[in-house]
This record gives structure tokens, sequence and C-alpha cells, in this order.
């Protein structure tokens, strides 16, 4: 159990955990002292030919000190004693093999850690090199050294020892100190809105740091980022602080170390190995489950402004403010009257969401009139200091996109991909200091690096929404992107332009826009029927977007988008979307006979119904009963033969959702109309009441009884 619980603080590169040594091993005597032998030889040679670059004085000390100990296990062991140690010996020893085991840790930590991270972790570090000090001078204190009959020479290295661990004092080494007071005053600098000069700079990070090339300092920045991620906000710095400290390392990484071409290789083996899903989420890797309270009941987004109406329910109030604007009277998940039509802001709720968006990475910008409720948590939101950082950074980026060499444009793509991974206003002013047309010329690149960076760059720009109109409104962008959709050089490139598709066409009046461009729905078509998981789920969300403007669904039927559909049902980790978009697109005669004409289209919904999921079920019954109102005779006649159709709806009548029971009696009241219904005599005849009308006729908001996952963009690294 301590073994793992060791492991796993190394790998993740925690602060040393004093819960990991709680139990002792239970050895004999002389196994005992055999393992303290192996345990303290292994740590001299471990760590005495390593010179840490911080804490060298205080790991030095430690190491001297395990020395001697050594020198006391050797003799015993040598010299047969360990063979009949007394009760409070044996305790020591173990207390001893518990302290030695947390010097290797500590040690150990030490050297893996970054160079930032162990001088932000100065004081922290000493103090537990100070503990270990303190716990070895007590140890030596009660240790019954007349009860083991030690040589002369061993004796007086012992005592030479407590003597010296009781006069010893915290030690905070003074030049380690003095760089971390500049390291902070940069950060001070940065806050007022002065930007440090690239002499004062490179006297830090070069001279004092020691970090001589580009790839030691994104090494640094990726373990400060790791840290951040890890300790999930319980941490000192405070996550604020490191934020800002990650900015100023970036900006330093062009500022000191420029934008070599040799670094486009390096980071073609870095990206596929350390890549993470943009939109998709079926990839276990990448999979995030967000809490279900965070869902907007009506909209199944995450909720960017929850607000609580008179019913007590919660929803996203853009969401509940449409709904009560098509003069609807009732709450849509109880169907209760509305008393007033207040909504009150849940802020507990909006907060929760901040903090955990926040703890995972995830984008989450709040609504330009958020209240002063969200700056609660400012502590996790970007400082002053790290926005004037990454400002800096992305004039140097955006320089080196409108004059550099190819490679240099290459590795400026990189950044700014990396800078707009998170924060909206890392996103604002990327956009606004003009990189969206520099990003838009390197699509057409011939080089696979910086086509793959340049259109993962705009897609995490396009996060932000005003960012959006500057991409659509950029002359040629849509159709580069389409054409990286198209023939994108490698495959992360063509998953990441449709994702870009997709989050573009969260704006309703640039559906048709996307739609119209040439070769645009063909090619998410083929990515559906084709792709990867990831592209497929990046493919199906952004035809399921272009499916809610009516005036798409001609092109949907043209592009073969329908026939790659009605293949996805049976898909997992697609065929929910794809049932919701259908569901859609059959509401228009033409999509519905477009629909009704695919040979597994209708066998596909029934075996979702089956066997999908309480959503996929949902949109399954939904795409079924609009099939049937606008497909006419021949299209109920091919759903009413459907096998085991009666036994499905009565099953979604007691088990569904709720949306899915109202579909289900509606559905079921279709074919009650028809004369010799047969599936009548499969007991559908009773309980159609029980969802009652509100499904029979159809209202413009359908497209929020089409049921389909939240998918949130993470960017890259």
């Amino acid at each position: 159990m301590a073994t793992a619980a060791i492991f796993s603080s190394l790998r993740r590169r925690r602060s040393p955990s004093l819960e990991v040594f709680l139990a002792p091993v239970d050895f004999t005597d002389v196994g005992l002292v055999q393992t303290l032998v192996s345990l303290s030889t292994e740590l001299v040679s471990s760590f005495s030919g390593k010179s840490l670059f911080f804490q060298r004085k205080n790991s030095r000390s430690l190491i001297r000190k395990i020395e001697i100990f050594v020198v006391l296990l050797e003799y015993l062991r040598d010299s047969g004693v360990g063979s009949a140690l007394s009760s409070p010996t044996l305790a020591c020893f173990k207390e001893l093999y518990l302290l030695l085991y947390r010097s290797k840790i500590l040690l150990d930590y030490c050297v893996r850690s970054s160079k930032l991270w162990l001088l932000l972790q100065n004081h922290s570090i000493s103090g537990h090199f100070h503990d270990l000090n303190q716990e070895i001078s007590t140890l030596l204190d009660v240790f019954p050294l007349d009860d083991v009959e030690l040589s002369e020479d061993v004796r007086e290295q012992i005592d030479l020892m407590q003597t010296q661990s009781r006069r010893t004092r915290l030690l905070i080494d003074k030049d380690e100190e003095a760089l971390r007071v500049r390291l902070f005053s940069f950060l001070d600098e940065f806050e007022n809105g002065r930007i440090p000069g690239l002499a004062e700079l490179s006297l830090l990070f070069v001279e004092g740091l020691g970090i001589k090339d580009a790839k030691s300092c994104i090494t640094e920045i990726e373990f400060l980022e790791e840290q951040i991620v890890s300790h999930e906000g319980d941490i000192e710095p405070t996550t604020s602080v490191l934020n800002g400290f990650v900015a100023i390392a970036r900006y330093c990484r062009f500022l000191l170390y420029g934008f070599g071409e040799n670094e486009v290789e390096l980071q073609i083996g870095n990206q596929k190995k350390r890549r993470k899903g943009l939109i998709a989420q079926e990839i276990a890797e990448t999979f995030i489950t967000i809490p279900k309270d965070f869902f907007c009941p009506i909209s199944l987004d995450l909720m960017r402004d929850p607000v609580i109406i008179s019913t007590g329910q919660t929803y996203d109030r853009s969401s509940i403010s449409r709904w009560m604007d098509e003069g609807h009277c009732t709450c849509p998940k109880t169907g209760q009257i509305l008393m007033n039509t207040r909504l009150v802001p849940n802020r507990a709720l909006r907060n929760l969401i901040v903090q955990w968006c926040t703890a995972h990475g995830i984008p989450y910008d709040p609504p330009e009139n958020t209240d002063s409720s969200v700056e609660a948590f400012a502590a996790t939101m970007p400082s002053k200091a790290a926005i004037e950082a990454n400002r800096a950074t992305a004039t140097l980026l955006i320089h080196q996109l409108a004059s550099g060499s190819q490679g240099a444009k290459t590795v400026a793509a990189r950044g700014i991909r990396l800078l707009a991974k998170t924060g909206r206003e890392n996103r604002a002013f990327i956009a606004e200091a003009g990189a969206i047309p520099y990003l838009c010329e390197l699509l057409s690149s011939t080089n696979s690096v910086a086509q793959e960076n340049s259109v993962t760059a705009i897609l995490n720009l396009s996060i932000y929404e005003k960012n959006k109109s500057r991409i659509m409104d950029e002359k040629g962008c849509l159709g580069s992107i389409v054409e990286v959709l198209r023939f994108g050089l490698t495959t992360e490139a063509r998953e990441n332009a449709a994702a870009a598709l997709f989050s573009l066409s969260a704006v309703h009046d640039y559906k048709k826009r996307i739609a119209d461009e040439e070769g645009a729905v063909e090619a998410l078509a083929g990515l559906l029927r084709k792709g990867t998981p990831r592209g497929k789920k990046d493919a199906v969300t952004a035809l399921f977007n272009l499916s809610t403007h009516t005036e798409n669904c001609v092109r949907m039927i043209e592009s073969g988008a329908v026939a790659a559909l009605v293949g996805a049902l049976g898909k997992e980790g697609v065929a929910e979307e794809a049932a919701g978009a259908l569901a859609l697109i059959v509401r228009q005669p033409i999509g519905a006979k477009a629909v009704g004409g695919e040979e597994m289209a209708v066998a596909g919904l029934i075996g979702m119904m089956r066997c999908g999921t309480p959503r996929g079920k949902e949109n399954a019954v939904a795409a079924l009963l609009e099939l049937c109102r606008s497909g006419g005779t021949d299209a109920i006649e091919k759903v009413l033969k459907a096998p085991a159709l009666a036994g499905l709806l009565q099953s979604l009548l007691f088990t569904g959702t709720k949306r899915a029971r109202r579909k289900a009696a509606s559905l079921a009241r279709v074919f009650q109309r028809r004369e010799n219904y047969p599936l009548q005599s499969g007991g559908l005849g009773v309980g159609y009441a029980f969802a009652g009308n509100s499904a029979a006729n159809r209202d413009p908001s359908f497209v929020s009884e089409v049921s389909v996952p939240v998918s949130i963009s993470v960017s890259v690294l």
C-alpha cells in the first residue's frame, strides 16, 4: 500500500506526503538491519554524486547524515549485534526505516522537479529538509546506544551527528532566496504594466536558473502547468500566481530563445503523443464526465449563466428566456405552471461550474453581464500579470507570423495555438492583434506541422464568441478551413478543421454559409463514414449543427450527409447525434422522403430504440415520429412494418425519459388513427393519455427537443 502511494506521489510530482509512511514493515531483527543497510547504501550511491541545482546545501547535509547511518548499520550487520536487538532498539530502527524512505522521496523529488518549481517551493522544501533533520535529532536522542556494543570510532561519529543535528536550524540558501525574490519582482512588474527587458530576463533565466535553450524552457513551462492541474487548486503559490509565472516563462521562451527552425521536428513528435481531444469525448483517455447538475435541462449544454425559476428548477438563462419568450408558461422539466417569470441567479451553482472548469482545463466564457459573484474566484482566474505577459507573447508571435521564416512561422503558429488554449482574454487580444489573417495564410502551407498548428489555433480562437465573426469575415478563411477538412496533410488537421466548423456553426447565421461552401458538407459526411472515432465525433456534431437550419436540408441530401447519418446510427459514440440530426431533417417532406428512401434508416432507428442510450432512444423515437408526420403514407407503412415496434413503444412509455415518453405516445397515436392498425393487438391501446398532448403539435422550439450530449472544446497541447 505504501509503495503504491509513494509511486503515485512521484509519478504526479506532488510534494512528498507523510501519509504514505504510516505503517513500518514487519521484519525480523536481522532482516530489518539488512534492509536498512541496503536502503541507506542505495540512497548514498544514488544521490551523493548528484549536484542538485537548488537545495544543494540541504541535500548534502542530509546525505552526510545518512552516510553515518550506513557506518552504524554495516557495523551492526557485520558484528552480528543486529541478530539480538532490544525492543527499544528495534522500534528506533523501524522509525529509521521510515525516515530513510522519506529522505529518498524528498531527494528524488528535488531531482525530478523543474528549476522554476523548486525555486518557487524554496521555503517549503527547505522546511521538509529541516523536518527530517529534527526527526534524526529526536531519533538519536531516544536511541538506546548503551544497548548495542559499538566501536569507539562508530560511537564518536554518532555522537558528533547527534550534536550537529541538535544545533541545526532551518537553512534557506541566500542566493536561492535572492533569485526567488527577483522572480516575484518580475511578476510585480508585469502586474504594473512594465515589461522587463531582454537583459534583465536573461540574467535570471539563463544565468540564474541555467535554462539555456528553448527545449529546457518548454520543459519548465510544462512542469508548472502539470502542477496546476494535478493539485486542483490546493497549491501554494496560488493557481493565479502560478499562471502568471507560466505566462512569463512562455514570454521568455520566445524572447530569449527565439524561433529556431530545428524545433519543427521536435513539435511533430510531441504533439502526437501529448495530443488531447478538442470536441470529441469518445476516447477514454480524453473523456471528461461533466456533473449532470451542470447541464441545462433544455439545451443539454454546460450552463454559462444558471438561474432558478419559480418551480425551483435551474436552467441556463438564455434557454429559459427563449422558452418564455415563445409563450410557454410551464416549467420545461416538471410541467408545473410558472407562478411568475422572475429569474434568480444560481450563484452557488455557477461558482461550482467555474471551479470545475478551471480545475479540468475546460474553457468557460461566462456571459458579458455576469455579476461579481464569479469574481470571488479570482484566485483561479488569470492575473493581470499573466494577461500582460501573454499579451506581450502574442505580440512576438504575431510579428513572426507576419515576417518570419517558414520555420519561424510554424513555431509561432504553435505558440498561438497554445496561448489560445484557455482564457477568453488570450483569445480576444490574439485576434484583436491581427493573428487571424496570418493563420489563414498558413492553412494552405505544404508543411504539415504548420497547417495543423494554424487550423488548431483558429479552432481555439473560435471558442470566443466575438472571434467567430472575425474568422468568418476574413476573406477566404472559411474556404481555407474547408480545404483543410477535405485535403489536410494530417488526420489531426482534418479533424480539427471539422471541429472548427462545428464551433463556427454555433452561430445560426453562419450555418447556411458553411453548408453552401463547396465541399464542406461532403467532407463532413466523408469524415463521418471513414474517420477516426474522434473525427467521426467532430463530423457528426458539425452536421447536427448544420441540420438545425431548415434551408440546409437540400444540401444535406445532395451531399450524401443523410446517407452518412443513417450509416452512423449503429456506431457507438456518434449514434445519438446522428439520430438527432435525422430527426431535424425529416421535419421537411423532402428530408423525410430522403431518409425514408434509405434502406437501413428505419431499422437503424428501431435498433437505437432497442439498444441505445436513454438520449439515443429519445432521438430515435423523435425521428420516427417526424418521419411519419412528414413522410406520408409510405413512410407510415414502412415504420408500421418494423418488427417489435409495439413492445419498444410500450417500454419507452414506462421507462423512457419524459421527452421519449411524449414522443412514444404521439407515435402510437399516429398509428391508432390508421385503419386496421395491427399494433393494437400488441397491447398499446391503453395509457396514451399518460404523456398528454404536449407533443401532438410541433412548435418552433423543436431543436431543444432533440437530445445531444454536450461537446466541450478542450484545446490541445
